[in-house]
């Protein structure tokens, strides 16, 4: 991969401050620390993301809970999806690990017959059809709620015609149209978990499966199922009629008894906000690798320095090296089909290996098209493709790759991943439509009417929407002073946002920057297609395909999806992703659309420097869904 070795004033002012233009200044010089004396070999202790703890349990949220904390590192150590996706590094259907054979499909992609394997509930009782049902009939309740659906008729369960349950493990679909069936696998059934009938109740009081649903014929009883939803949702800490209300769940996870029955190889055992999770095995569980160790403990850390501490002493088997730990670079991959080789691992952390981690996913940050914010200006300046091509070609991505996550990331171009190697990805989206380039972005702008100020604020001196006007809804004088939140606590983010506004600025485009913590940032990019203040929002996470695999993308940009969190909406884009749905039809011509119209900000994809301890064997990490913490066992 070309770095670039020559590098605007601007931003190198700002890299230098950031500490990007060297490497390794923090790491402590000496005598290789060998970590803990001894190893517990009854314990594996999991480092969470640095403030990113688990906040929801309820295995059924909107998209404000829908994050990697709440899926792959909590709920499902407990609960398990019908599917489960992720074998030896890729991301395909692992037969092994799921609760359901696979689908059996007729009728032309209009019915598919689902076979339950034999799995039990931590109460005792077999996860059956009915199960399986009660999800659906939540999920036919109140579709919108659940951030994996999105309109137009082609998701579930909008497009179920009927559930037929033929016996406690078989149950058939039919579907009101024809669909790809690798698409309706790896995208739609893969959004079913199923839940236990234990929790059909609508108080605490209450008797388990006293309020129905779960064995109602499929869409009958919505009047049953909503108030059940309610009461799920509340006794995890959202509650749907108020969603702005705070109800302070969190302290009861590990007591409430509804989540107690669970058919995953975990159970819980003690949960607080600040403290760490504690998942003991469950005795019951039927499914293959059984966790070998008596307790698994998450360990919740403030900032990615007290993180690598931890590491450092040895009190966590399993973590993330911060790359301000990092001490030689990575060598990035020049061709999608090669991979990321590490560097030599920090000195301070020889009981450990370091494993580059890919995820299933690319990294953005969505613009809101419905923004009110700029004084009413950001909302149709963000509507205007010139100025997204102009943005864009300001993010040197190749520099960022190299000087803050040194080598251990890869670019992002679009929305299919193309790292891992795979066969989705097209050749236009493997190159990068919109290089670096400020001379190209200050021609964009001047040539639409702004009066381009470098280093400070370009105004509209040409509104309307003739050619080389500023665009519709863009007001004379209006200006390219926008705001742009991120998470805290992450140095390589802080730098590369840095970095990024100091080029944003070389073409005039004033960005103020701000930080939050990870779930407020997660909470404030949410859809608001009727407007709302917030511009740009970056949780530093994009999207990772799970649980919709196939990266067709109906839950992130089509309209009106519940994760589309900047309210993107184009016919074209529309009826592109419905043909991935409905044909046997290639990625290709959806994934172009969305890599050259940008709709979002691509940004680099980074790895995870996993640092595992030497006594813990694993598998290889499966994307999208990273550890299968029950596969670990102590050597």
């Amino acid at each position: 991969m070309r770095i670039r070795v020559t590098l605007r004033r601007g931003l190198v002012r700002a890299l230098a401050a950031a500490g990007m233009l060297s490497m390794g200044a923090a790491v402590m010089i000496g005598a290789p620390s060998t970590g803990a004396s001894t190893v517990n070999k009854t314990v594996v202790t999991l480092a969470e993301t640095a403030g990113a703890q688990p906040n929801y349990i309820f295995p059924y949220m909107t998209t404000g809970y829908f994050s990697r904390p709440n899926l792959p590192y909590f709920q499902f150590f407990m609960f398990r999806p019908l599917y489960w996706f992720g074998t030896n590094g890729t991301a395909i259907l692992n037969t092994k690990l799921s609760l359901a054979e696979t689908p059996v499909e007729s009728d032309g992609g209009r019915i598919f017959k689902i076979t339950l394997r034999t799995y039990k509930w931590s109460n005792g009782t077999k996860v059956t059809t009915t199960d399986v049902m009660f999800w659906l009939n939540i999920w036919h309740q109140k579709p919108t709620a659940y951030a994996g659906w999105f309109p137009g008729g082609l998701s579930m369960p909008t497009s179920i015609k009927s559930v037929k349950v033929t016996s406690p493990t078989t149950m058939t679909i039919t579907f009101d149209g024809s669909f790809n069936s690798h698409w309706l696998l790896y995208n739609e059934l893969s959004q079913i978990t199923p839940l236990p009938t234990a929790w059909t109740k609508t108080s605490a009081s209450a008797a388990a499966g006293s309020a129905g649903c779960a064995d109602a014929a499929y869409g009958t009883d919505d009047t049953a199922c909503r108030a059940v939803y309610d009461f799920l949702s509340k006794q995890s800490g959202f509650n749907p009629t108020h969603p702005k209300t705070t109800i302070n769940a969190l302290p009861t996870y590990a007591t409430n008894p509804l989540w107690k029955v669970v058919d995953g190889p975990w159970k819980l055992e003690s949960f607080a906000p600040t403290e760490p999770v504690v998942f003991v095995p469950n005795k019951t569980y039927s499914g293959p690798n059984k966790p070998t160790y008596k307790e698994l403990i998450e360990k919740p850390f403030a900032s990615e320095s007290a993180e690598y501490d931890a590491l450092a002493v040895g009190t966590v088997d399993v973590g993330t090296l911060p790359f301000t730990e990092v001490i030689s670079p990575a060598t990035s991959p020049s061709k999608p089909s090669q991979t990321v080789k590490p560097g030599k691992n920090n000195p301070r952390l020889s009981t450990y290996n370091l494993v580059t981690v890919y995820r299933w996913g690319v990294n953005y940050f969505p613009l809101n098209f419905k923004s009110t914010g700029d004084t009413g200006e950001a909302g149709p300046i963000f509507s205007q493709l010139y100025f997204r091509q102009a943005f864009q070609s300001l993010v040197d991505q190749t520099l960022y790759i190299d000087r803050a996550y040194h080598g251990y990331a890869v670019p992002s171009y679009g929305p299919v991943p193309v790292w891992p190697h795979n066969s989705y990805a097209s050749s236009y989206e493997e190159t990068n439509p919109y290089p670096y380039s400020v001379s190209k972005a200050r021609s964009l702008l001047s040539s639409h009417g702004w009066k381009v100020t470098p280093g400070g604020t370009d105004v509209c001196e040409k509104p309307g929407t003739a050619k080389g006007d500023c665009g519709k809804g863009i007001k004379k004088g209006a200006k390219l002073s926008l705001t742009l939140q991120y998470i805290s606590g992450t140095s390589p983010l802080t730098s590369e946002m840095n970095a990024e506004a100091a080029g944003w600025s070389e073409a005039g485009i004033h960005v103020t920057l701000s930080s939050a913590t990870f779930d407020t940032v997660v909470a404030a990019q949410v859809p608001c297609p009727k407007g709302c203040s917030w511009e740009m929002e970056d949780y530093n996470g994009g999207w990772v395909y799970w649980p919709d695999i196939y990266p067709t993308g109906e839950e992130i940009f089509a309209s009106g999806a519940a994760s589309n969190s900047g309210s993107y909406n184009t016919a074209v884009n529309n009826a592109n992703i419905t043909a991935t749905d409905t044909t046997t039809e290639s990625l290709t011509t959806y994934e172009n659309w969305i890599a050259k119209e940008l709709p979002v900000v691509w940004q680099p994809e980074i790895l995870t420097l996993a640092e595992i301890h030497k006594g813990l064997e694993h598998p290889t990490y499966s994307p999208p869904t990273g550890p299968t913490m029950a596969t670990f066992h102590w050597s």
